[in-house]
């Protein structure tokens, strides 16, 4: 039995004799958070702008130089290797407007500050609560009834950083009255368009990109072109009071629905709540919020 144990004893130390236990400092330690800090905000920065759909471009090139590598596409390789400086001097020309914004921002942040607080959402919170869509509601009739044309896009899941420095920076809480008021004409934040942002009034006159496509209908202008554009490039929803006719519509993922009412907007605004939809009644077809263009 001692012989027994006396062998593997042996066997386990020649074994982690082979195994390699690096010491940790404190230093290590401290050096390791540092480093988890900077890459966890490089990619919270990314998520919030365009540099995350550039990011993912970059990681399905690399992908596949990992494949030619593993099949041993020597051609491909090669190139590759002549390319690299180029590559990497692009990448920062592509990147640079948002390098740009990162810098600028690092330099007017304080870091304790942000270590300090708390940034975690409390339950119940939404993007588009119920109080947003009965503003907005009312907001799009009552403009509406004086055909004053009107550009509201709500943020969803895609960030709309770019879009919203394009216009004047607000902060303001959702109500008809004020929404109304920036879109009377003659008013200095009537032209272009309004972000909403977590159930807040971000930005006023912002630049949108208009849609290229061209079977839209040629009665339509640069308002619902600009939101369909930006429905096209972003899953946001945008809120269109059209000047000429007061009719109310609202483009989503690229389609764009005329001639709502309460009950269609409603309806509309509700498919970006995230709330759980609900079962319709066996044998009732639910009514659409509008038609299609």
């Amino acid at each position: 039995m001692a012989g027994i144990a006396t062998t593997i004893w042996t066997t386990l130390k020649s074994y982690l004799d082979w195994v390699y236990f690096p010491k940790i400092s404190w230093t290590d330690v401290l050096d390791i958070i540092i480093i988890a800090y900077l890459i966890y905000h490089i990619l919270l920065w990314m998520k919030t702008s365009r540099a995350w759909t550039l990011l993912r471009g970059v990681i399905v090139i690399l992908l596949f130089l990992g494949l030619a590598a593993l099949l041993r596409l020597n051609t491909i390789l090669w190139i590759s290797r002549k390319l690299i400086n180029v590559f990497i001097l692009t990448i920062v020309i592509l990147f640079q407007p948002e390098l740009r914004a990162a810098l600028d921002e690092l330099g007017r942040k304080n870091i304790i500050k942000s270590l300090l607080s708390n940034n975690v959402n409390r339950p119940g919170d939404a993007k588009i609560s119920d109080r947003t869509v009965f503003e907005l509601v009312k907001t799009a009739t009552e403009l509406s009834k004086t055909k004053t044309g009107a550009l509201i896009v709500l943020e969803h899941e895609t960030p709309l950083g770019e879009y919203i420095k394009s216009g004047i920076s607000l902060d303001a809480e959702i109500t008809e009255q004020l929404l109304v008021n920036i879109f009377e004409k003659n008013t200095p934040l009537h032209d272009g368009a309004v972000i909403i942002r977590d159930n807040r009034i971000v930005a006023a006159t912002c630049y949108l990109p208009l849609t290229g496509r061209t079977d839209v209908n040629k009665e339509l202008g640069t308002r619902h072109r600009a939101g369909l554009g930006i429905s096209e490039t972003t899953d946001s929803m945008t809120l269109i009071v059209s000047e000429e006719t007061g009719g109310i519509s609202i483009a989503f993922g690229g389609v764009l629905y005329r001639d709502l009412d309460e009950d269609g907007i409603r309806k509309q605004l509700a498919r970006i709540q995230d709330k759980p939809e609900e079962r319709p009644v066996r044998g009732v077809r639910p009514k659409k919020g509008g038609h299609k263009a």
